[in-house]
Formats: structure tokens, sequence, C-alpha cells
């Protein structure tokens, strides 16, 4: 019992510790990176907070698979390397005597990590797509800040308004360069407001001002006075796109109609179902994987975690892709990966219970044995 609530209380702080220290590291990466996209103008300012918070959802079920798997280690490494493990084992507890415990620890994680995968990750993902669409598919005007030179969405004209009430409806000393066709305009004006159109779209009327046409040196230049002047604001014509892979819940996935889909649909299921067995199978590799011999020094085992972090993420996002391709049957490519990392993990347990006894020659049969003896 004091065994388990030891193990249990390590386990707690530790992944905790882990959690919170990547979980920080993601959301300084994101903040560098969306902040980025807000002042190159792809994403708007006001949503980079609700982005920076969508896209940490949508990593979360990532980070507390690498969180339990460091803190795993973290603690056993510790323990071995404090000399608490030999104390545990002198009093009759062996290597199987930490599955289970680490176990009951780990698996309501392991059923977090799978809700997160199968519904967080999508929804997070659907979110900021939707916000990034909303602004790369808005208005010219809606671009406008009062003060500031704005391009519009389509790089046709460019904008400023002084003055900008509430609800957008009515501007101020309103400038605007239209250079479509090749040929510059240039419409200013003191008041104007912001007209709804029929077809849902808008235009911008300007009151009691001039329009420039072409350019000062040429003998086509004009310059008109007029007492009123509209121009349109047009939205990008395009239709959002269908929602991808990663965006879809597991019912659009399994319910899809479009077989041109099925594939790409049936590898996305894969990762998010291998996600949670993937942070079950590197619990169990943690176990053996902790042991620490003096002579290699502590830092072994974490060189060795990350190389086979590595490789198993590697391995199951290879295999989304091959089913993506339909190169192989989704049945096919769910289970291998997962078996061979629980193959490994018995194995190096059953070397760890033993290790003066080569792993190979405990797995041969009694019977093959007993035969070699005669």
């Amino acid at each position: 019992m004091i065994f388990k609530q030891a193990l249990r209380r390590e386990l707690s702080f530790t992944t905790g510790g882990v959690f919170l220290v990547l979980v920080t590291i993601m959301i300084t990466s994101l903040v560098i990176r969306i902040l980025g996209f807000a002042a190159n103008g792809a994403v708007n300012p006001e949503d980079a907070l609700v982005l920076i918070a969508l896209a940490t959802l949508g990593y979360l079920a990532v980070l507390l698979t690498v969180s339990l798997f460091v803190a795993t280690l973290i603690v056993l490494v510790r323990w071995y390397k404090d000399s608490e493990m030999i104390v545990w084992f002198a009093s009759g507890l062996s290597v199987t005597n930490l599955i289970r415990p680490i176990l009951q620890f780990a698996i309501p994680l392991i059923i977090i990590i799978a809700l997160l995968a199968l519904f967080v990750w999508p929804w997070a993902n659907r979110e900021s797509t939707l916000i990034s669409q909303r602004f790369q598919q808005r208005d010219d005007v809606s671009m406008v800040t009062a003060g500031q030179f704005k391009e519009s969405a389509k790089a046709e004209r460019v904008f400023f308004i002084e003055e900008l009430d509430v609800d957008k409806s009515e501007v101020k000393n309103i400038f605007v360069a239209d250079n479509k066709n090749g040929r510059l305009s240039i419409a200013v004006a003191s008041t104007g407001y912001v007209q709804n159109a029929e077809g849902g779209e808008k235009s911008i009327v300007l009151h009691n001002g001039r329009r420039y046409e072409g350019n000062p040196t040429e003998p086509n230049f004009r310059i008109l006075e007029f007492d009123e002047y509209s121009t349109k604001i047009r939205s990008k014509d395009a239709m959002a796109p269908a929602p991808r892979d990663r965006e879809k819940s597991i019912t659009e996935l399994l319910n899809d109609p479009n077989p041109n889909a099925a594939n790409p649909n049936r590898a996305e299921i894969l990762w998010r179902v291998g996600l949670p067995l993937m942070a079950l199978g590197l619990v169990l590799i943690a176990i053996p994987l902790a042991y620490v011999n003096p002579r290699l020094g502590s830092y072994t085992a974490m060189f060795y975690a990350v190389l086979i972090y590595l490789i198993y993420s590697n391995l199951l996002n290879l295999t989304q892709n091959f089913v993506a391709q339909g190169k192989i049957n989704v049945f096919v490519g769910v289970w291998p990966i997962h078996l061979l990392a629980l193959i490994i993990a018995t194995v190096l347990i059953r070397n760890r219970i033993n290790p003066s006894i080569k792993w190979w020659r405990r797995q041969l049969p009694a019977a093959f044995g007993k035969n070699k003896v005669q």
C-alpha cells in the first residue's frame, strides 16, 4: 500500500510538471507563429488569442501522451538512481509489481487522451479554420481601421478612413485608390456610408468628393467632381471548402459518401485511435526501460526514450500515409505497430525479471530444453 501511494504521488506530480512545461513550450511557439500571421495580415489580430487556445486544445492529446511517457521514465529512473528501487525489491517486490499501479494511474489519462483525439482535436481544427476563413472572406470595409491605410482582400484597392463609427455604417474623410485593369483611379470625399445591395453585396457610397482618373502626366488624366459616388465591396466568390479530414467528426469520417475521401478518412481514424494505444505502449515500454546501469549514467534511458518515441510516432504517421494512399487496408495497418510495442515491452520486462539469463534462452520452451539434455 505504501509502495502504491508513493508511486502514484510521484507520478502525479511529475506528470503535471512535465505537462506544464510542454504546454508552455507549445504556447510560446504558437504565440510566435500566430502573431507572425497576424502581422502579415493572414489572421485577424483580435482572433490571435482564440486561435492560440484552439491550437493548444488540439495538441493536448499528443502533449499528454508525451507527458505520461516521460514522467514514468523520470520517476522510475530517479528511484533506480537513488537506490529506492533496491529497497522495494529487497522487500519482496519485483518489476512486475510496478505494472499494475502504473497502469492504474495511466488508464484514466489514456481515456482522456482518447477523448481528446476523437472529439476535441477535430472540433479545435474546424473552429480554427472557420475563424481563418471568416477573416479571409471579409469584405473590403471590414478590413479598414480608422487612421490606417489598408489593402483589399484581392489587392485591387487601398482604403483610408479617418473616422469610423461603431457599427461601421458611416465613414468620414475617405480615400479609395483603385488600380483595377491597370488604370489608377482615386476617389476622396469627406463623408460616406456603407450600403447593402441585393444579393448580399455591399457598396460604399461617397458624398461630395472628387475622383482622379489616370496619371497626371498622361493626356487622358481627368478630375471629376461628384455628389455621390458608389463603389462595390465584393466578398470572395469562392465557397468555403469542404472540411479536411482532421476537421471531421468520427460520424462524418464513417458516413462520408464521397468515395475519393474513403481512404483519407480511414487514415484519420487510424491516427486518432492509434494515439491512446501509443500512450499505452509507451508506458509499458517505460517500465523496463527505466533501469539505470550505474556505468552508463542516468541519461541513457532518456536517450532511448526519445529514440523510441520518434520511431513509434513516425511509424504511426507512415502507416497513416499508406492507408490514406490506399496502399494498405486500415484493418491491416491499425494493429502491427502497437502489437510490436507490446511485444517489445513484454520482452524487456522479462529481461528485467531475470537479467542473468539471456532473454532469448528464456523464451525457449521447456520441452526443447529437456530434449537437448537427453
